[in-house]
């Protein structure tokens, strides 16, 4: 599917990982039968587990994209390292594992120390509210191989992070225990997180011309300051739902891709669907931004994460009390969204009607 706002090729996008990750699992056999051997239980998990002689290490890398040139055009880069964060942390606690370090690399043309001050004291913030150390990094001067908005300076931060499988789990969650009845539960985002920036962007640009993040949108804000919404962390939240004992079946970290196509790759292991029919709504500028780029709904739900930013799977007596866990820990809100079906496809209800994806050819 071309992606009109953006100028990117989903479906090429997904062929391009797929064959990367083809390339990188024919070395997982060189750590075989030794510390550190790869167990992937599921292709297409959040996050890959590694075995050092019974310590399972869950470990994922990403980046923030180009949310970046939002706090280029606004000046402000102290909320971005909780994106960075969100990013590697969600997907680590999508499979059971409670992230503990992260390390990171700030590609820049030229340095500016109060850019970088301002972006390390974000991360420092952000580590802390997830509970995870800060253990390496680097900053790589890399002169005009990096260019961004504007004149001060222009960067790619990315990480790796690692993180334990909880103690109270054998194995990881992947979604080989999910069943038909079985409540999905959302997590409400605060906005776009870090995911399809450059359809945002290219919609500003048409809507407004090239000052569009000066414009106003609401209570002050400008729609540069809506748009850099710093991500929720929902990893504490559900280490928390964990340590209670609650048996969470399938996790999914909706980014790239939106809810159908994260929430797939928790679903096809055991062949379910799901019917959506509660999710939380998208936020009033998620709508508006949408029709100023005469969005569709179809288009809307697979560039982004319209308001839910993490979907579990947990038994339908369960569900109850995993909301009400989810909901008293701090900033969080959740309800149950929907439930496991039998039928190979995922049914979300929105506030512009139902749209229908298909799985049964997986």
């Amino acid at each position: 599917m071309q992606n009109k706002q953006s100028g990117f090729d989903i479906d090429l996008g997904n062929q391009c990982s797929q064959n990367a990750f083809s390339w990188a699992k024919k070395t997982f056999a060189n750590r075989a039968g030794k510390a550190g051997q790869v167990v992937l239980k599921v292709d297409g998990a959040f996050s890959n587990m590694l075995d050092f002689n019974g310590v399972k290490i869950g470990i994922t890398s990403d980046g923030i994209g180009t949310k970046i040139e939002v706090a280029e055009r606004t000046g402000i880069y102290d909320t971005l390292g909780y994106d960075l964060v969100a990013m590697v942390a969600d997907d680590l606690i999508a499979g059971g594992f409670v992230p503990t370090n992260i390390s990171n690399i700030i590609d820049v043309d030229n340095l500016d120390y109060n850019i970088i001050d301002q972006l390390m004291r974000g991360l420092h913030h952000a580590a802390n509210f997830a509970g995870i150390a800060v253990t390496g990094g680097e900053i790589a001067e890399l002169g005009s191989r990096i260019s961004g908005w504007g004149n001060n300076m222009h960067f790619n931060w990315c990480s790796t992070a690692i993180g334990v499988l909880h103690p109270r789990l054998q194995h990881p969650v992947d979604g080989s225990a999910v069943h038909e009845g079985d409540a999905v539960i959302a997590l409400r985002s605060r906005g776009f997180r870090s995911n399809g920036f450059s359809a945002v962007r290219k919609i500003m640009q048409e809507q407004f011309g090239n000052q569009w993040h000066t414009q106003p949108y609401s209570d002050g804000q400008s729609w540069g300051e809506i748009l850099l919404t710093p991500s929720l962390i929902f990893a504490p939240a559900v280490t928390n739902v964990i340590n209670e004992g609650i048996g969470i079946k399938g996790i999914a970290h909706i980014t790239g891709g939106g809810i159908a196509d994260n929430f797939r790759r928790v679903l096809k292991v055991n062949r379910m669907g799901a019917n959506l029919h509660n999710l939380f709504e998208p936020h009033p500028f998620m709508v508006q931004l949408a029709n100023y780029g005469h969005v569709t709904p179809q288009q809307a739900y697979l560039y982004w994460n319209m308001g839910n930013g993490m979907l579990l799977i947990t038994a339908n007596k369960d569900a109850e009390k995993t909301v009400e866990l989810l909901n008293t820990a701090g900033e969080y809100q959740a309800q149950v969204a929907g439930h496991i079906t039998a039928k190979r496809r995922i049914t979300i209800e929105t506030v512009w009607g139902s749209i229908i994806t298909a799985l049964e050819n997986e």
